[in-house]
Parts: C-alpha cells; sequence; structure tokens
C-alpha cells in the first residue's frame, strides 16, 4: 500500500525580521502553513552557516554557546509553530538565521533578521 502523502505539502512563513533589547528574550517567528503539525519533523536553526539548534525524532541538541538559551515552543509544535525563543539576547547574536523545516522529502527554509533596538545600521 502507497503510503499517504495527505498534508505533507507544507510552506514556511516568517518576519522580515525581529528586535530585541540586549538581555531581553526574543521569539524568532517561523510558521507551517497551512498549520501542519512538525511534531515529526526535523527542525533545524541556523545563524549563518552554523546548526546553533536542532530538533530531530523529539531529540535536541543545542550548540555551544546557545545552550539553555534556544527552544522551540514545544505544545506549539502540533499547530505548526517552529518559531525559536532565545534568551538572554546579545549584541553577538544579531544576524540573520534561518529556519529549515525538513519531512520526507520535502525541505523548505525561512529566513529572519535579528537585530537589537536601536542597532539596525549599526
Amino acid at each position: 500500500m502507497a503510503e499517504s502523502r495527505v498534508h505533507t505539502q507544507f510552506k514556511l512563513t516568517s518576519e522580515d525580521y525581529v528586535e530585541a533589547d540586549v538581555g531581553e528574550e526574543v521569539t524568532l517567528p517561523c510558521h507551517l502553513s497551512p498549520d501542519t503539525s512538525a511534531v515529526t519533523t526535523t527542525i533545524r536553526w541556523f545563524k549563518g552557516t552554523e546548526c546553533i539548534y536542532l530538533y530531530q525524532n523529539g531529540q535536541v541538541t543545542e550548540r555551544s554557546g546557545y545552550e539553555g538559551r534556544v527552544s522551540l515552543i514545544t505544545q506549539e509544535l502540533e499547530r505548526g509553530n517552529v518559531s525559536l525563543r532565545l534568551r538572554d539576547f546579545r549584541r553577538s547574536d544579531r544576524g540573520v538565521y534561518i529556519c529549515q523545516v525538513i519531512h520526507g522529502e520535502q525541505k523548505e527554509e525561512a529566513a529572519v533578521g535579528l537585530w537589537d533596538i536601536g542597532g539596525f545600521c549599526e
């Protein structure tokens, strides 16, 4: 019997950028559209080319320097919310982040910039 592929097609939506003050908690928004459970997907968040957060098969891996500061909102995965929560925002956290979601053969990516308030043009 062929595997059902119903509801496996999705896109990722995000914001162009978000801003935060140093020391704050900030959420980098990323959502599956249409709302589709992300529980069984592989979710990677990159800063530049470095993978800083990996969610796969319910297991989480965090890159050194981000340990204990990054997380998904796990109760929201069922609704397709794969946003990354970053605690204790530092100036070194500024930059472009990529959310990547893989389900079967499909891989989608979305980018979001993170800037400190007042520091966008620095």
